[in-house]
């Protein structure tokens, strides 16, 4: 596999999860774009062809992520995502621990294209979205005289910025993420998309299934178990 070059010099390389005539499963760098240009034009030019982004994962966020092949193909699993058919998996680690060990989030939320900040609202208004996330807590330990917790997020639906606004309102800031209060600092918010599920559009019953694991650097490495 190449390497690519990309923003100054930076060495990038994408790893091919999965890849058909139809899509690609890949994971995604944090600090890439979802867009163009950005995670489809360093696919095009490892793997040759085009590629059309189906969902975006935050610049800031790494992990599993689908391209497709063709406009086509692109258009029919964005309806797997309208149709609730899209399993998907978040890790994260936050500052604290929640008093239970697993739970849902329910919320109403708007984003502020403005700022690029998502907040939770109490009322149904124009650009207000429902939103909704399972948690449950994998592990706790204590860096440095605080607590950080290892979660494990599925989303029930896909808001700009959900997981990190849901998590951060209830005095639970993903480590890193500054914008919504974090004290630590690290590369970017600790969050990476773990997981991805969905049947093939075009392979009879076939399922697509990968998962990925978050690089080995702080706050990761502090849970040997990850």
């Amino acid at each position: 596999m190449p390497i690519l070059y990309i923003n100054g010099g930076i060495q990038v390389t994408i790893p091919v999860l999965y890849s058909d005539r139809w899509l690609v499963v890949c994971e995604k760098p944090v600090g890439v774009s979802s867009e163009s240009p950005g995670l489809p034009n360093l696919l095009s030019a490892q793997l040759q062809g085009n590629f059309f982004p189906v969902h975006r994962l935050d610049q800031s966020t790494g992990g599993v992520c689908i391209l497709a092949r063709s406009a086509e193909t692109c258009a029919a699993l964005q309806q797997l995502f309208l149709q609730a058919l899209v399993s998907k998996e978040y890790t994260a680690v936050i500052s604290g621990r929640p008093d239970e060990d697993e739970g849902v989030f329910e919320d109403l939320l708007f984003h502020d294209r403005r700022i690029n900040k998502t907040y939770i609202v109490k009322q149904k208004r124009g650009g207000v979205k429902a939103a909704s996330c399972a948690w449950r807590v994998l592990d706790s330990v204590t860096s440095d005289g605080q607590i950080l917790s290892l979660m494990r997020v599925t989303l029930h639906t896909g808001r700009t910025h959900q997981i990190r606004v849901q998590f951060a309102s209830r005095g639970y800031p993903l480590v890193g993420d500054r914008r919504y209060g974090s004290r630590i600092k690290t590369g970017a918010p600790s969050l990476w998309a773990r997981s991805i599920s969905f049947p093939h559009p075009f392979a009879g019953n076939d399922v697509v299934s990968f998962c990925s694991s978050p690089p080995g650097v702080f706050p990761w490495n502090c849970f040997p178990k990850i």
